[in-house]
């Protein structure tokens, strides 16, 4: 228990760390969006995180279907 508690202690920090680094680098390029690219960010976003659960609920429908169980009948 104590093993599984520091690991997930090692990952937050770990990702606060990543995320600090990635905002305080945003803050320093000093460069500035248009609508444009910030309608782009937000779709490119979008679409690519509902490609990814899309994909991944084709993966455990089959799965729970028994789509991908071998077949011994040929």
């Amino acid at each position: 228990m104590k093993q599984t508690a520091l690991l997930v202690l090692v990952l937050v920090a770990l990702v606060a760390a990543t995320i600090y680094v990635a905002v305080d680098t945003w803050m320093q390029i000093d460069a500035d969006m248009t609508w444009h690219g910030w309608l782009a960010l937000f779709l490119g976003v979008t679409l690519t995180a509902g490609v990814g659960v899309g994909l991944m609920r084709l993966v455990f429908f089959s799965a729970r279907n028994g789509h991908d169980d071998i077949d011994d009948d040929i």
